[in-house]
């Protein structure tokens, strides 16, 4: 592995900047500079850009879902559909705009469920319109509903990043009152999708996810510290071998081409930070950048930009 880069710049100062230090587009700059022109109304470069994404249904997942983030989205999707009805990547915008909207409870629910339904008739292959119905329900929809979307996406795509977080998250959220059960399924889900990935999936970071969104239920429920790395949530044996084979994975296999990479990288560097373990934190945070991710920084319900600075800060300033 080359030698770290330098440490990264500073994020800026107060909660004011907050909002600015989390971008979902992390460090996609062909994604920034196409939803820079949709936000001006140029759908065009949204549409070379997805066709260039094909069927690297990570990728077009994570391009999809941030662009349908912007205000003004639905608009253009809308237009773009009128100009060329029978456009896949014109729906699945539109469908995944839609849903954003219902999130936000700006549209109902029943019409984003259309929208996806849509989408996925115009291309059964693509994952995306499903993982839009996952990220619906996920808020909104009952288990049994978010399991049978979940295997609509994993039919589709096996390895799909996106939707096994959002999975992991739901189950974290079962039997709040079993308290630190190594035993939870949560952990037999992400410990089972690891194993099944290749070995270079970055699915092998799924426990360290599980057992951070653990934490945020059972600290959310009081049961454990609000502060995470005084609560000894990862410094039991079964976390530490958690954490020290998903280092040992990143050490091999780090993913520098996997769009949602910075992701696993912000939960790994929590955990490590949380263990004690400020060197590997520190190496982690190098590789991290400007690219801080709200989760699982804000876990149970801190300020994630300055529970990100507070722990970069400590752990550079330890090596």
């Amino acid at each position: 592995m080359s030698p770290p880069p330098p440490p990264p710049p500073p994020l800026g100062r107060g909660r004011k900047r907050a909002v600015h230090a989390f971008d979902a587009a992390l460090d996609d700059t062909e994604l920034v500079a196409a939803r820079t022109s949709l936000a001006q109304g140029r759908w065009t470069a949204v549409r070379a850009l997805l066709a260039a994404t094909g069927d690297d249904w990570d990728r077009r997942g994570h391009r999809v879902t941030v662009l349908a983030q912007e205000p003004a989205a639905l608009a253009w999707a809308r237009d773009w559909q009128l100009a060329e009805p029978e456009s896949a990547d014109a729906a699945v915008l539109l469908a995944c705009a839609t849903v954003q909207r219902a999130l936000h409870g700006k549209d109902r629910p029943e019409r984003a469920r259309e929208a996806c339904d849509a989408a996925a008739a115009l291309a059964p292959a693509d994952p995306t319109p499903w993982l839009g119905l996952l990220i619906l329900e996920r808020a909104r929809g009952s288990e049994g509903d978010v399991v049978r979307l979940f295997d609509e996406v994993r039919h589709r795509y096996p390895e799909h990043h996106h939707a096994h977080h959002l999975m992991v998250a739901r189950l974290a959220e079962r039997r709040a009152e079993a308290g630190q059960d190594p035993l939870h399924e949560v952990y037999d889900f992400a410990n089972w999708a690891a194993e099944q990935a290749p070995a270079d999936s970055p699915l092998a970071m799924l426990p360290v996810v599980a057992h951070a969104e653990r934490y945020r239920m059972l600290a959310g429920a009081g049961s454990e510290s609000t502060d995470p790395a005084a609560s000894g949530h990862w410094v039991g044996r079964r976390a530490r071998q958690v954490m020290k084979a998903a280092f040992d994975w990143w050490l091999e296999w780090e993913r520098e081409d996997h769009p949602r990479r910075h992701l696993d990288l912000n939960f790994l560097a929590h955990a490590k930070f949380c263990e004690g373990r400020g060197a590997e934190a520190a190496a982690l945070f190098h590789r991290i950048g400007p690219h801080a991710t709200p989760e699982p920084w804000s876990y149970p319900d801190r300020d994630p930009y300055q529970a990100f600075r507070a722990a970069r800060d400590s752990a550079l300033g330890a090596v």
